[in-house]
């Protein structure tokens, strides 16, 4: 019994150590383009941006999202707003914008979906269509721009010869439930994509984030537009997959504060979000998902479990696990406002996010399908929309 306990915890003290020591040399690698180097501005040439906003029943944070957009310090853009079939003040806050305040902004009214589509990518395909920029900045509506953030990274994008500009966004947290969650969820992150190695060629690492996936446009126009992503529910990393897979230049820099984003509000919020797309994630698969659900138990609770109840001297590699975890943690806190005793936590954010998966997968199986801002999405489609 104790040989077998050893052995498992060895193992999983062996699996946190390749992941500390894997963030510990690549996180270091990763530029922070909001650092007094990028402070720069681009050439000329081949640096016009169109920024694509869809937005669909977004009153609350599209009037503060569009004013910090149109005062970008960066002469070579413009804004397409998307009002996709919004039922509350959000197309008439964009007009007003765009009439009284901006000439840098148009405005879309999209009054039906087309079969085939998901909402999101319909409105993103449709701005795209309108653009002849060298760039296309696709985001959402309640992200809030710095006014240098665009400068900076078209300056990083054209020293790296990138074709693909993710920023991590700044995500705002007010309270214990959203950091506890979102500590969890940064260190998924860092398990499933290993954001320094989406620069390598050889690596099958890539990434997409919906609060700023800046693209050449010859490049989204080879790997087939949005029409080629039509009804992905998780669109952004999508996105970032075909990119990649296609051989283009990607890359991820860090921007302390250049994008700031509230992702959810409370524990709950992020379980909710997360009901949407995490079966999405899992390509809608059964097993798939209850697989993730068994490695994140065994993965993340187990060391807790074997320090605590272990027999004799085989406790010892599960307290080297959650050892690795703590430091995982104080990476995060290094990087963001996540102070390092939400470990503590872990174990309850854990649980929280394998509630998250089922109930994520459930309420797709019951119900046929996803729905989404008052769009429903039937659960056959989507599998055969899959990328």
């Amino acid at each position: 019994m104790i040989l077998f306990s050893w052995s498992a915890g060895l193992g999983l003290a062996l699996i946190w150590l390749s992941r500390v020591l894997d963030a510990v040399y690549g996180i270091p690698t990763m530029a922070d383009i909001s650092q007094p180097t990028w402070d720069r501005t681009p050439g000329p040439e081949g640096n016009q941006v169109t920024v694509v906003v869809p937005a669909r029943n977004e009153q609350g944070s599209i009037r503060d999202a569009l004013e910090r957009l149109m005062a970008i310090d960066y002469e070579g853009y413009r804004i397409i707003a998307v009002n996709d079939r919004s039922s509350d003040q959000t197309g008439r806050i964009m007009d007003e914008l765009a009439e009284v305040v901006s000439p840098k902004l148009s405005v879309i009214h999209l009054d039906q979906l087309p079969p085939g589509w998901v909402g999101k990518t319909h409105a993103m395909w449709t701005a795209a269509r309108r653009a002849s920029s060298d760039w296309l900045l696709f985001t959402d509506a309640d992200v809030m721009f710095r006014r240098d953030c665009l400068r900076r990274a078209l300056a990083y994008a054209e020293q790296e010869r990138a074709d693909h500009l993710v920023i991590l966004p700044w995500i705002v947290m007010q309270g214990p439930g959203e950091k506890m969650m979102l500590a969890f969820f940064q260190l998924l992150f860092v398990f499933g994509h290993r954001p320094w190695k989406v620069a390598d060629p050889k690596a099958k690492d890539h990434i997409g984030v919906g609060a700023f996936n800046l693209v050449r446009r010859s490049v989204y126009e080879a790997v087939g537009s949005f029409e080629a992503l039509r009804f992905e529910v998780v669109d952004d990393m999508k996105l970032g997959k075909v990119i990649k897979n296609a051989g283009f230049r990607q890359r991820v820099v860090f921007g302390h504060k250049l994008i700031a984003i509230r992702w959810a509000q409370g524990a709950r919020g992020v379980v909710n979000n997360l009901t949407k797309n995490f079966f999405a994630v899992m390509s809608f698969q059964t097993w798939r998902a209850l697989l993730a659900c068994l490695a994140l138990g065994v993965l993340n609770l187990v060391p807790f479990l074997g320090t605590l109840f272990a027999p004799s001297w085989s406790r010892l590699p599960y307290a080297v696990a959650l050892l690795l975890m703590f430091l995982l943690y104080v990476g995060i806190w290094r990087q963001g406002e996540i102070e390092p005793w939400y470990f503590l936590l872990h174990p309850i954010s854990t649980l929280l996010f394998i509630y998250a998966m089922l109930r994520s997968m459930l309420v797709t199986l019951w119900s046929g399908g996803v729905e989404w801002r008052g769009t429903r999405y039937s659960l056959e489609k989507l599998r055969k929309g899959l990328v």
